[in-house]
């Protein structure tokens, strides 16, 4: 969704002191940049468009470039505004590749233009931004950690709807489904993550007054998207992440150039997620590890036990597409995905989990019938029921949204 550069749109809450300003935040980033082993990435996350991210990142680039930073744009979207291309103002500009798609010439950032310039900081925009085809990778996220690797910073912005593991819920509770996300492990992985805050009504009334969409959206938008309730939702959704990320800052031990806790010991080392065979709800299922994954700061895996009666030459064509979808979306979530063969399914997984380090399994509420149980055992029961000191966490699923789910 489109943001703009309008000032007093909003305040920062930055991630490691409640409370800090917008010039201790920028002074935290600036000691981050002294080490260039890895590019740094720090990112504004809002709660919708119009809180001020862009704008906010742009005051950064010319803080930045007050300091003695090297700090060039690598893409600001200005949506036409001549007011939103003013506030750039002398901060350099790297020229965006021009790529021909379907007879028009559409226009995205130059990265590897960006990499020959070399600066210290670029500034991305829209991190959860799909690049049109043809281009260096097929998201913009990914642009951002190739430039990371490449040893520069990124400050970066996003909506909190834009998050992998919170599109089911956001589709619930907003009634849209953002077709735009990134996994979570992007902003997990961020060194500075800042929250920028803004009542609903106030952002209502921005949207009111045009500062958002053109005049011809406001009217469907403030009846739709930016209802006051919607809103307030994405605000707490939106504090909740960067809370999460102050405590996975505070509690992980030392690892790197981040500063952490060294007192602080991890209960859980590895975890791990059972790709069950019965498809519907697992994308469901990925989803709430992933966040689990995220608020414990975990490596994790996304395991599918493939039985003698789910060999390629006997499972359903439509089941091992729906297979491969699962398991594409878990590496999007970042899962390290393993497929093991086995006839019991329940010991094939534990004795993987022992092997790696893992010691919390989570898997998906039984949907067999009685009968089934009594007469094929429940894979559920027998992992809760382990021997090995291994955690399992059963996560239920709303038997209304199963029901919609196996009828679509």
């Amino acid at each position: 969704m489109p943001d703009d550069l309008n000032k007093g749109s909003g305040h920062a809450t930055a991630p490691l002191e409640s409370g800090q300003t917008p010039r201790a935040e920028t002074s935290e980033f600036v000691e981050l940049l002294k080490s260039r082993d890895r590019g740094k990435l720090k990112v504004y996350i809002g709660s919708a468009a119009g809180v001020g991210k862009t704008y906010r990142m742009v005051q950064e680039a010319h803080d930045l470039r007050r300091r003695g930073i090297d700090v060039v744009v690598g893409f600001v979207e200005t949506h036409g505004r001549a007011e939103t291309a003013s506030q750039i103002g002398d901060i350099e500009v790297v020229p965006r590749r021009q790529i021909a798609y379907r007879g028009v010439t559409l226009e995205e950032m130059d990265v590897d233009a960006i990499v020959a310039r070399s600066p210290e900081v670029v500034i991305v925009d829209e991190l959860a931004h799909t690049n049109v085809p043809g281009s260096r990778h097929a998201k913009r996220w990914q642009d951002v950690e190739f430039l990371r690797d490449e040893g520069i910073s990124v400050v970066s912005a996003v909506n909190v709807q834009h998050l992998e593991s919170l599109n089911g819920i956001i589709a619930e509770t907003t009634g849209v489904t953002v077709r735009e996300t990134i996994p979570d492990w992007v902003v997990t992985d961020a060194d500075q993550v800042v929250n920028l805050d803004i009542s609903a009504e106030d952002l209502r009334q921005r949207l009111t007054d045009g500062k958002i969409y053109a005049p011809e959206k406001v009217s469907a938008a403030l009846a739709n998207f930016f209802t006051e309730e919607n809103l307030t939702t994405l605000r707490e959704l939106a504090l909740r992440e960067v809370a999460s990320n102050v405590d996975r800052l505070r509690e992980s031990i030392t690892r790197g150039d981040v500063r952490k806790t060294p007192q602080s010991v991890r209960t859980v080392d590895r975890l791990l997620v059972a790709l069950p065979s019965q498809l519907t709800l697992t994308e469901e299922l990925l989803r709430k590890a992933s966040r689990i994954a995220g608020r414990l700061n975990l490596d994790w895996y996304c395991v599918y036990v493939q039985t003698p009666d789910e060999r390629a030459d006997r499972i359903d064509a439509t089941v091992q597409r729906k297979l491969v979808d699962n398991i594409q979306k878990a590496q999007s979530m970042g899962a390290e995905v393993v497929k093991l063969e086995g006839t019991d399914v329940a010991e094939t997984l534990t004795r993987f989990a022992v092997e790696h380090g893992v010691t919390l399994i989570v898997a998906g509420q039984s949907r067999r019938s009685w009968w089934q149980h009594v007469t094929r055992g429940s894979v559920v029961d027998k992992l809760v029921n382990n021997n090995m000191d291994i955690d399992v966490l059963v996560v239920s699923f709303d038997d209304k949204r199963a029901s919609k789910l196996r009828h679509q």
